[in-house]
């Protein structure tokens, strides 16, 4: 930082030959301390050599700071030590100063911290008003040494603690810095913004006390004991939409949501009052969620006219997962805005502090931040400090100083405040929010408070903590705490405040009522803005689309992804692989699986619609079949062909992820929730990686329609299949994902074809009908021989739930009818082929969900009903499709017809790490499936 040269021909030297200058014009213009240091100086010529010769080493190494060469030290040299003690002592302060701040609003008391005492520099009582330079406080040249405390300990000691001092840039530390302790981090608010304040502390209080009173017990997880959190979110929302942001979502676990529903979203009293009465059962019958997780949406308008769309997301109790969704859905908007300096959104996370240094989620979506496929301008993130955790002390939930110690990891300051000093809240939310809009970075405020009650209304928390729970029984409220600093300033009055309090009171009534009465109306749901073409429900209600394109069109589309720049020199085996491509393109070659994947997502991007794919090396592909990306072998540029198909195409973004699984789903299935026209897809790089986001898929994608009535296009790309790789690059663990489904919920499927997943992709979006795809994603069949489809396949053909056997009709009687999806179809081909059992005919499913008796019945139809079907799958007994199909359909066959299963022992574990065994269970398996 500015001043922090500690030599002596640094700055601080010219302070003192400064003071050495007015003391030879005007001995009385100095303190007498200098005084009678400089006239020990035997004459000014002696002085001058002191103070500019700088420091040197003794022949002996040893430091001599006034590089006298060994003389003997002057007075001088005492100062300019004392002075070097001094920017000691205000570094300790800007690093340690938070460690002594009063955060705590019970009181608790904190260590001392030894570097932050004048006597550990030495300094005694005598030197308290002695003078110093203060170039390291920026518009201050000098202050006694008292007045340096004064201003230290009032900017870093007292409501507010800062953590900055870990920020590597200087321009950043000098900006918080010149903030802070030019404003000795205090906020002079004029009387409407105290009044603001103590209104919102009021509608925070009442809401909570009306609650507590007319619904004694009913689970509510109260926001008492830090209900400054009201007027934090009101001030930094009001401050942001000031600066220009239009669209800002907000998530936050249960603490507080209520009163944050009422208070910030607008949410109608008489709707929440009517979810505590919960008097319908009929009404929410299998569906739906409890009132503390619920989600909304509103427009903020400030005083001075400006708007913004706010949107609460729905959370499940899973804490700290709706991170990373909150994210995806303020990316998704700022794009839509075509704001791609992301100026116009803002995410706001509110966090709960064991969560936050407990939840790995956490530190997944911080290292997001900053990499620019992910980067939405900087988060806000509000540590809602309860200083508990259920039951569990810091002591028990952490190993950090802080709960935010985490956050850390980012070039950014965290914010610690007391929430019992509102107008501390409302400093640390200016710097917060223009800190965010200066330099685009993620800002942590961490607000202390309390629990009044346990964790819920239903708790006993004395049980744990009754020493704590006995003080906070004694405390009065922040807002009683802030109106008497009111009073006392004269800045209000006792009858306007009981005045605003009972205003609310009778509205309440008045609300509490209107639920009650027997013609109460539902308000309406809410605002579709952007989804008002796309439905949900059962797949009968939708249509499937045309996906075919013209042969021409489509050579053109292939022929456009090989065309790189002149002087653009790829390397030489990607050179062969866009020869085969154009080979492709003029039907010379048949069309391998990363051609129909291609040629899906630029087909879509030239009629409009955006496609965005993330995952663990999605811009080549894990393995090696996309080159989404090509990099030049002389130089390293890049080239990203698929923008470049034609003027006007919509974006295609392909983006290599963090390693991360549970923080990169959530944001893209964020983004699939503002981006209902695009084709949104999260791929892993192994399918079993996706048990890392198990949460994502059960408490949001799976169920979010069910429970909140929202819907999603998200595809998910998830390489499956039993090829000798071991127990966890097998399985992408199908049965889960099949033992979820219902009401039509998602989409699963195991193609076989590149065409197939043209048409699939397509489909995905150009029909209207919205609900997440989960496709069990190939590896070998990325270059099988016989995993190819002709350009008539795209031209033509259209997506087939259940492809017929391709030996067509009944040439051979059948004695029996293999089902099976996905890789082991060629293997069952194969075999039957080396083997001439041409009496089995193969049907593939396609589509494992939704899947209908009536679609498996007319596919079989071809068959005699005692002719038996047998499904046929790589996976073990317990795993794969089989337990799903024997619970589903084997009620549903003909009693004619028998249903049975052939796969590998049930098993705890997927798959064999031996490449012998799983070859022979292999054979086994085939020998099974064809009774040899």
């Amino acid at each position: 930082m500015p001043g922090e040269d500690r030599s002596p021909n640094s700055g601080n030297l010219q302070f003192v030959e400064e003071l050495y200058t007015r003391f030879l014009r005007e001995p009385g213009s100095v303190s007498a301390e200098w005084r009678a240091y400089f006239a020990g100086l035997a004459n000014e010529d002696r002085f001058r050599d002191q103070v500019r010769l700088g420091p040197t080493f003794t022949p002996s190494g040893v430091f001599n700071p006034a590089g006298t060469n060994g003389q003997p030290k002057q007075p001088v040299d005492d100062m300019v030590a004392l002075q070097d003690r001094v920017d000691q002592l205000i570094r300790a302060y800007r690093v340690r100063g938070h460690l002594v701040a009063k955060l705590d609003p019970l009181g608790r008391p904190r260590f001392d911290q030894i570097e932050l005492d004048p006597r550990f520099y030495g300094f005694t009582g005598e030197d308290l008003e002695r003078r110093f330079s203060t170039n390291t406080i920026r518009g201050v040249r000098n202050l006694t040494l008292s007045q340096i405390l004064d201003r230290l300990r009032n900017t870093y000691c007292r409501s507010i603690g800062v953590q900055f001092m870990h920020i590597d840039s200087l321009e950043v530390k000098n900006w918080l810095t010149d903030r802070m302790e030019g404003t000795e981090n205090h906020v002079v608010l004029t009387r409407a913004e105290q009044l603001r304040i103590l209104r919102r502390l009021t509608d925070a209080v009442i809401f909570e006390e009306f609650l507590h009173k007319k619904f004694f017990g009913a689970k509510s997880f109260s926001l008492e004991g830090a209900e400054s959190l009201i007027p934090l979110l009101d001030l930094a929302i009001d401050k942001a939409v000031e600066q220009g942001v239009r669209e800002i979502v907000i998530g936050m676990a249960h603490r507080g949501r209520l009163n944050v529903l009422r208070n910030i979203m607008k949410k109608g009293p008489r709707e929440i009052f009517r979810e505590f009465d919960d008097p319908d059962p009929e009404l929410n019958m299998g569906q739906g969620d409890v009132k503390y997780h619920k989600g909304f949406d509103s427009e903020w308008v400030t005083d001075s006219g400006r708007k913004a769309h706010l949107t609460l997301c729905f959370n499940p109790s899973h804490l700290e997962f709706v991170n990373p969704v909150v994210m995806g859905r303020v990316r998704a908007r700022t794009e839509r805005m075509k704001d791609f300096a992301n100026e116009k959104g803002l995410a706001v996370i509110i966090h709960g502090d064991s969560a936050f240094a407990g939840e790995g989620v956490v530190q997944e979506t911080l290292n997001m931040s900053q990499l620019p496929p992910y980067s939405v301008g900087g988060t806000l993130h509000i540590v809602l400090n309860n200083q508990i955790g259920f039951t569990t002390t810091p002591e028990e939930a952490r190993s950090t100083t802080y709960a935010t110690d985490v956050a850390k990891m980012l070039q950014s300051p965290i914010f610690h405040v007391n929430g019992e000093d509102p107008e501390a809240v409302a400093q640390v939310v200016r710097l917060a929010l223009d800190f965010r809009r200066t330099f685009r970075r993620d800002v942590v405020i961490d607000m202390y408070g309390y629990r009044r009650y346990g964790h819920n209304e239903g708790d006993e928390p004395a049980f744990t903590q009754p020493l704590t729970y006995q003080a906070i029984r004694e405390r009065k409220t922040t807002r009683q705490g802030y109106l008497e600093h009111l009073l006392k300033l004269g800045e209000v009055t006792r009858e306007e405040a009981d005045e605003i309090a009972d205003r609310l009171r009778d509205l309440f009534e008045k609300e509490l009522k209107a639920a009650r009465s027997d013609d109460y109306e539902a308000p309406g749901g809410t605002p579709r803005r952007h989804w008002t073409s796309y439905f949900g429900g059962p797949e009968k209600l939708a249509d499937d689309e045309d996906t075919a394109i013209p042969r021409e069109r489509l050579s053109y589309l292939l022929n456009r992804l090989t065309v790189v720049p002149d002087d653009f020199t790829p390397h030489k085996t990607l050179v062969r692989w866009l020869d085969n491509r154009r080979a492709m393109a003029a039907g010379e070659k048949p069309l391998d699986w990363g051609a129909g994947e291609a040629l899906a997502i630029v087909s879509l991007a030239t009629e409009g619609v955006p496609v965005r794919i993330t995952g663990q090396d999605s811009e080549r592909g894990t393995f090696t079949h996309r080159h989404a990306v090509l990099h030049d072998v002389k130089d390293g540029r890049l080239f990203r062909s698929f923008s470049y198909i034609e003027e006007g195409q919509a974006p295609v973004g392909i983006f290599n992820s963090p390693l991360s699984e549970v923080g990169v789903l959530g944001f893209e299935y964020g983004y699939s929730l503002d981006t209902p026209e695009g084709l949104t897809v999260w791929e892993a790089q192994f399918g079993d990686f996706a048990n890392v986001a198990q949460t994502i898929f059960d408490q949001f994608i799976f169920s979010a329609e069910d429970k909140w009535k929202l819907l999603s296009g998200l595809v998910m790309l998830l390489p499956h299949g039993f090829e000798g790789m071991g127990p966890e690059h097998s399985s992408a663990r199908l049965e889960r994902f099949l033992m979820m489904t219902a009401e039509d919920n998602v989409q699963i499927v195991n193609l076989t074809t590149p065409a197939q997943l043209f048409h699939c992709l397509r489909r995905q979006v150009l029909r209207p009908w919205r609900k997440p795809l989960v496709v069990m994603s190939p590896k070998s069949l990325l270059r099988h021989p016989m995993a190819v489809s002709s350009l008539e396949d795209f031209t033509d053909g259209e997506f087939m739930r259940i492809l017929p056997d391709e030996l067509g009709g009944q040439a051979v009687p059948p004695s029996r009818v293999l089902l099976t999806s996905g890789r082991l179809y060629y293997d069952l081909v194969k075999y039957r082929d080396q083997n001439e059992r041409f009496d089995v005919p193969i049907l593939r499913v396609e589509q494992l969900y939704p899947l209908t008796e009536q679609r498996i019945a007319q596919a079989l139809e071809p068959y005699p009903v005692d002719v038996p079907v047998v499904w046929v799958q790589d996976e073990p007994e317990n795993m794969g499709a089989w337990p799903y199909f024997r619970y589903r359909f084997c009620e549903g066959m003909p009693r004619e017809r028998s249903f049975r299963g052939v796969y590998r022992a049930a098993s705890a574990s997927p798959a064999t790490g031996s490449a012998a065994s799983h070859k022979r269970e292999a054979e086994m398996l085939m020998d099974a499936a064809f009774e040899i």
